[in-house]
């Protein structure tokens, strides 16, 4: 047998249509462009990814969590930097019409860009556009109206500093953690749901005292190092990516990235940065209130320095769906070739734990099935398939990732028991219906 990883996102993106995972956001209408609905299956295996990021952020001492308004004030984005320096410099080409980002397009020998659709020099002069989504709140829409669609979740986390730390009584250092919808509204977006305009991401900042923050931001690199080698990505995939000094933030001291590569090559999974006191410092002159923390026990205030760890959630999604997939390619005794494609996830992730597949529609093998569905139903994902003949539904439940299927046959009237397959081996075992629940919980725990 010859096992296959994934060559190509369009591969992907087929498996995630066909079976329930992503579909293109408007479809019957012709699609919004790089927006992305995640379907039944998705949208618990998104489920998923998020639980595993909260628990490993909140269930520690030092980390609580926040769910911040999407809508803020605009002096927000003010202060944070956003409304004046948050854009892309857009340049428009003449001859194609072709609209394209400066700063990203190819340059001849004479240092001028070049379109990258039709290879002309014909262009426009750059000019920056901002990419915050901007819509009016209340009845009357004009310039006192005007709030933003949130291009980041940090900001909310900023401006909370002080009540969070006051109302849980934390002392520093102490994270906050917040999983939330940004928007922004990119030039170039693409290659499925790496890049889109309305996305979800996981930020935790941590709030440190001055002077702490280098060997804060060490500890937070080796512990989101752990995270990906927890989940189960292989690590030839995973890299460290330090910005050079054209690439780090106005805001970073400094920023590594957590690259993963993609079909469409290295890219960035997660951002940890040095904030120091920028934005803590910007809220508190903006808004005139202070924003200083008073260290009881050396009696002195200040405003903490910040460590973040930022992760895109959808690109988190795409990673593992990614790194997951394999075809597994075997040459038959009659020369014919059989691939079997198999989403090879962890169990925490996999959007259905357990499939109940009877083998026939009859009621006797119904209603024992039914009562084994409603067993593990308590506690799993379970999904009840008795469409199809069982080799064909084992082959959809290999693609959706589903870690074990039981099937139930006549001889389970007689015996008492059951066939559980494995997803990774396909090995079958028979299992009495007394200890079905024990079994599988069992073998998921110790995957």
């Amino acid at each position: 047998m010859e096992e296959k990883n994934l060559a190509d996102l369009q591969t992907l993106v087929s498996l995630c249509k066909r079976r329930g995972f992503i579909y293109q956001s408007s479809e019957i209408y012709g699609g919004l462009n790089s927006c992305w609905d995640y379907g039944p299956l998705g949208a618990q295996f998104k489920m998923n990814v998020k639980q595993a990021w909260w628990k490993a952020m909140t269930r520690r001492p030092d980390v609580v969590g926040l769910d911040a308004a999407i809508l803020m004030h605009p002096t927000v984005w003010k202060a944070s930097g956003h409304v004046d320096g948050f854009s892309d410099p857009l340049v428009d080409c003449l001859d194609c019409k072709n609209r394209f980002r400066e700063d990203t397009a190819e340059k001849n020998k004479e240092s001028k860009t070049i379109c990258p659709k039709c290879g002309s020099l014909n262009l426009t002069e750059p000019r920056n556009f901002n990419l915050m989504f901007e819509t009016n709140m209340g009845a009357v829409k004009d310039e006192s109206s005007v709030v933003y669609l949130r291009p980041e979740t940090a900001q909310g986390i900023f401006v909370n500093f002080l009540n969070v730390q006051t109302s849980m009584r934390k002392k520093i250092p102490f994270g906050i953690a917040q999983i939330g919808k940004s928007f922004r509204n990119e030039i170039t977006p693409g290659n499925f749901t790496f890049r889109t305009r309305e996305f979800e991401q996981m930020e935790m900042q941590y709030f440190i005292k001055p002077g702490t923050d280098e060997e804060s931001f060490e500890k937070w690199k080796s512990i989101r190092w752990d995270f990906y080698k927890n989940i189960g990505l292989r690590l030839d995939k995973l890299r460290y990516k330090e910005h050079g000094l054209g690439e780090i933030a106005h805001y970073a001291k400094a920023a590594f990235d957590v690259e993963y590569e993609f079909p469409i090559g290295w890219q960035e999974l997660e951002g940890i940065h040095n904030r120091t006191n920028f934005d803590l410092t910007q809220h508190q002159e903006f808004s005139n209130k202070k924003l200083e923390y008073f260290d009881e026990a050396a009696k002195e205030k200040y405003l903490p320095y910040v460590i973040e760890t930022a992760v895109g959630c959808d690109r988190l999604c795409l990673a593992l769906l990614c790194d997951s997939y394999r075809e597994e390619v075997t040459t038959l005794d009659n020369g014919k070739v059989d691939t079997r494609v198999v989403l090879k996830l962890q169990p925490q992730f996999a959007p259905n734990k357990v499939a109940i597949l009877p083998l026939s529609k009859k009621a006797p093998l119904q209603e024992l099935a039914g009562q084994v569905f409603e067993t593990l139903i308590k506690d799993l994902e379970v999904e009840y398939d008795e469409a199809g003949s069982i080799g064909k539904r084992y082959r959809r439940q290999d693609e959706i990732g589903t870690p074990f299927c039981i099937t139930i046959d006549f001889d389970s009237l007689e015996d008492k028991a059951v066939t559980i397959r494995h997803r990774d081996t396909m090995k079958q075992e028979r299992i009495p219906l007394e200890k079905i629940e024990m079994y599988v919980k069992q073998q998921l725990e110790s995957f």
